[in-house]
Parts: C-alpha cells; sequence; structure tokens
C-alpha cells in the first residue's frame, strides 16, 4: 500500500469513529441534543464559588488511563496534558454569520494588501518566449547532465520517476511557439461578478461570468499572491498564497505540508521517520519574528484573535515522496481563534460543515478559521473562513459537568464509537495527548444555516496506531489538531465536529 493508500485509510477509520460517536449507550449517558435544548440550560446567579474552573471542576493538569476492549484488539491509551482555561465561569452566546458582499471583501483585501496591485491571474502567469527559453535551457542541462530527477519528485512503486522531463521539456516547446514577447497585464479589482474565459470538453473558449468566487493575482512589494474568494451559501472563504514562481522559480506544482503530518504520518526521509531536527533544519526565521509578523495581520481583522496553536510547516515540490532534497523553504503555521470572556474558541482540524445525509442538498456551514503561515519571506499562506458576529449571552455562567462526569462519558463514547472493527484489523491503539475545554460553534442547519451558539466543550486530541494483516500504521498523535471526540460540558452529549452539531 502506497502513502495515499495508507492516508485514505486512516482517514476512512478517522471518520467512521466520528460517525460512531454518534451512537447512544443503552444507559442513555448521552442525552438529546440541539440548539433548542441549549437555551434551557441552567445558568448561576454568580459565578462559580470556590475559585477557578480547574479547581471547581476539580481538572486535574495532567490525566492517564489505559483500557483495553474488544478482546485485546482495542485499546484507549490516554496521557494527555489538560487545558482548562483560567476562568471562573463560561456563558454561553449566540452567533451569526457576518454579512458578506463587497464590503466584506473590501475589507480583507485591504488587511492583507493594502498597496496591491491586482490582476488576471491568466495574464500573470502567462509565461514569455524568454521565460520559456529560460526553462528549457534549465531542463535541457538537466538532461544532458543525466539528471532525469532534477527537482527531487521521486519514483513511484515500478521505479518510474514522478516527472517526466522529455514530456516537460515538449510542453514548453509547444508552448514558446505561441508565448508572447512581453506579459500584458489586465488590472482587475477583487470583487464577484467578473468576466473569464473557460474552455469546454472540445477546447473551445466560452465567456463565464465568475458570480460566487474570484481569483486574481497582487503584486506587492513583498511578491506577487495568488488571491481566491468564494462566496456560497451560508460561507464565506478567503484564500491567499505566494504565487508558485516566487516560492519555486518554476512553474511545476509545490505544496506546503504540516510537521505535524510528517512526524505522525507515514512520511519517511533517506534516514527514517521525520524528526522536529529535521523539520527545523530548513525555517530559517525564529518563531518570535514569524509569530509577530502573522500577528499583526490577524490583529487588524478585528476578531479578538489570539494564537491558540502553531505548527511547522514545509514547502514542497512535490507530494509524492517528501525526502529533504525537494523542500524548498520552511516556517510556522499559526492557528488563530477568537478568544472571549477569556475562553478560546477551540482550533481543530476539522470543517464543521459536513453533511449527515451525503444526498441533502442542504447548505452547510463551516466553522470560523484563520490560519496564516509565515516562511523565510514572510506571510505565505491565508486561510480565512466565515468570520462570525458574536451576540448576545444566550445563558449567562452556564453550569458545568465536573471533569470526572466528562471522563465517564468519555471511556463509554470511545468504546462505542470504535466496536466494529474491520476484519483484518489486530490491534487499534489509540493514543490521546491532549484534551481542552474550549468554545465551539453548533447550529442545527435544518432550521437556520446562518446562526448558531458558542457552547464549551471538551476535545479529546492525539492519533492512533494500526495494525491489520498486511501493513502497520502508526500515528503517535504529537501536536494533533484532530480530536476523536467532543463532549459538551453543559449537558454531555456527543457534538460531531465533521457535522459542527
Amino acid at each position: 500500500m502506497g502513502r495515499k493508500g495508507l492516508l485514505a485509510c486512516l482517514c476512512m477509520i478517522s471518520l467512521g469513529c466520528l460517525a460512531g460517536c454518534e451512537k447512544t449507550p443503552e444507559d442513555a449517558v448521552v442525552r438529546e441534543k440541539g440548539a433548542d435544548r441549549i437555551r434551557e440550560y441552567e445558568g448561576e446567579s454568580e459565578k462559580a464559588a470556590g475559585g477557578m474552573l480547574r479547581e471547581t471542576l476539580i481538572v486535574p493538569e495532567h490525566y492517564t488511563d489505559r483500557a483495553v476492549y474488544e478482546d485485546g484488539r482495542l485499546v484507549i491509551d490516554t496521557d494527555a496534558e489538560v487545558f482548562c482555561p483560567d476562568v471562573d465561569a463560561v456563558s454561553t452566546y449566540g452567533v451569526l454569520k457576518r454579512d458578506g458582499g463587497q464590503e466584506l471583501i473590501d475589507f480583507v483585501t485591504e488587511v492583507f494588501f493594502p498597496d496591491a496591485a491586482f490582476y488576471r491571474t491568466e495574464t500573470y502567469n502567462t509565461l514569455t518566449k524568454q521565460e520559456c527559453r529560460e526553462k528549457l535551457t534549465e531542463l535541457n542541462k538537466y538532461r544532458a547532465e543525466g539528471n532525469l530527477d532534477p527537482y527531487g519528485f521521486g519514483t513511484d512503486e515500478t521505479g518510474s520517476y514522478f516527472f517526466n522531463i522529455e514530456q516537460k521539456i515538449a510542453q514548453y516547446e509547444n508552448m514558446m511557439q505561441d508565448a508572447p514577447e512581453e506579459k500584458v497585464l489586465e488590472p482587475i479589482r477583487p470583487s464577484l461578478g467578473l468576466e473569464t474565459v473557460t474552455y469546454d470538453d472540445d477546447g473551445n473558449p466560452q465567456q463565464e461570468v465568475m458570480e460566487d468566487y474570484f481569483y486574481g493575482t497582487a503584486v506587492t512589494a513583498e511578491g506577487a499572491y495568488d488571491y481566491w474568494f468564494s462566496f456560497s451559501g451560508p460561507n464565506n472563504e478567503f484564500t491567499i498564497q505566494k504565487n508558485q514562481e516566487d516560492l519555486a522559480g518554476q512553474f511545476e506544482p509545490v505544496f506546503w505540508v504540516a510537521g505535524e503530518e510528517l512526524r505522525n504520518g507515514q512520511e519517511e526521509t533517506e534516514d527514517g521517520r521525520w524528526t522536529e531536527a529535521d523539520i527545523k533544519q530548513f525555517v530559517k526565521l525564529s518563531y518570535e519574528e514569524a509569530e509577530q509578523i502573522a500577528s499583526e495581520k490577524a490583529k487588524k481583522l478585528g476578531m479578538d484573535l489570539a494564537v491558540y496553536g502553531w505548527d511547522y510547516e514545509l514547502l514542497c515540490r512535490n507530494n509524492y515522496e517528501i525526502q529533504k532534497g525537494s523542500i524548498l523553504d520552511g516556517g510556522y503555521i499559526f492557528y488563530f481563534t477568537r478568544v472571549i470572556d477569556g475562553v478560546p474558541l477551540t482550533h481543530t482540524s476539522m470543517q464543521g460543515g459536513g453533511l449527515e445525509d451525503i444526498e441533502s442538498t442542504l447548505e452547510t456551514w463551516k466553522y470560523e478559521r484563520c490560519n496564516i503561515v509565515v516562511g523565510s519571506g514572510g506571510i505565505c499562506r491565508v486561510e480565512l473562513q466565515n468570520p462570525y458576529v458574536v451576540g448576545d449571552v444566550q445563558v449567562k455562567n452556564v453550569k458545568l459537568l465536573d471533569f470526572e462526569q466528562i471522563m465517564q462519558i468519555y471511556k463509554q463514547m470511545m468504546e462505542i464509537s470504535n466496536a466494529d472493527l474491520a476484519s483484518d484489523e489486530k490491534l487499534r491503539t489509540y493514543h490521546i495527548t491532549r484534551i481542552a475545554l474550549g468554545y465551539s460553534r453548533i447550529y442545527d442547519p435544518t432550521a437556520n444555516n446562518e446562526a448558531g451558539i458558542l457552547i464549551p466543550v471538551w476535545d479529546f486530541f492525539g492519533g492512533f496506531d494500526l495494525d491489520l494483516e498486511e501493513e502497520s500504521l502508526r500515528n503517535a498523535g504529537e501536536g494533533s489538531t484532530r480530536s476523536f471526540l467532543t463532549i459538551n460540558a453543559v449537558d454531555g452529549t456527543v457534538i460531531d465536529r465533521e457535522l459542527g452539531y
């Protein structure tokens, strides 16, 4: 099984576990859930007596437990730091979708590109004859030297190169025939409704109006950036990424890969599994410098954002076999979330806009998200999704279950949600490495897909090892952003992070 096959297997199991979390145990430890139910929560007239939540809920700094189920085939190994915000009470809040439109587009554009010039991407990325000649000179030189894999793409299982240098030379030779002597840049304004040219299955050009999305290139003093955004149903999503030519110096695919995937996945260097030391050798700036750059931009968004967590990221020439020779740059990714009354929204890798029924026509609402990647050249990528408008308190100083009650639910639900092991699974071992209390947004997509409630939840992060008949997968959960279980801290119901409720 190749790298992509292994990753797909892990993803299928992870999704299956999350889906399993919707099952209800026989003794009804998980009760009815939903927005209407939350409005009935019991509030406290005064803040909890006795001190901070960690004291009143009896939350330890560290929690360990090891449980074995399914005749020894399922192990839940919990060895976790426990995060509890330094507050004495938590309230629930209503949230609304932030109105989109040109006003939001202009605001985000001004934050990240105050002095940029914007052009159609097609015109900016068009290669001139001279650029084609330069590419051909470079590739022909590699071929003459016998270097048929100059960018370190590696080989497939048959030993064939992923990068076909002969095919690439032929492509540039064809491109040079029609390439212009100079670029003819077409200025545009970031907005919806622009016309663009697309091609049908026969290669015929046709006009299309980009009613719900935009893409263009922003040229700044720091370099060129590809700029996309889409307004689809309740979702407003912005993506900014350093232009590929600026990143790689070539028009070939490049990819940012998180340290979490390298350390915990099946990726290996020539010397074995990736370590933090392996990753850090490609990072040319300090954490403090990178955080300052990212935080300055996040602050300008005016959303009370703070760094919730971070990881290393490496820029690679390919995503087939990530070797040290294919690394172009290294940096940090910062996960920003809101902090409300001292309580952060918990960051997870899940988007929160899934569908319970894949055939449903509902327009679902993803979580608010702000991730910023900083590399040696400054900001390299930004993902901004669905900025909320935080409304009024729904229940003030809501009463929470104590930590022991939460852990009873956790143990029971981890067993139930993993009850159906595949026949070829000899052993599945979960490593839960972090437990965190924070806010999460839930909503009812059948009632209103533009309004929800922020509630306090407990999340359980980590990874798992999987021993199959013919393969073994290893993920120790180091620095994991994947929550395997989310429990409502008020009533003990289980929240499906993929769905968002």
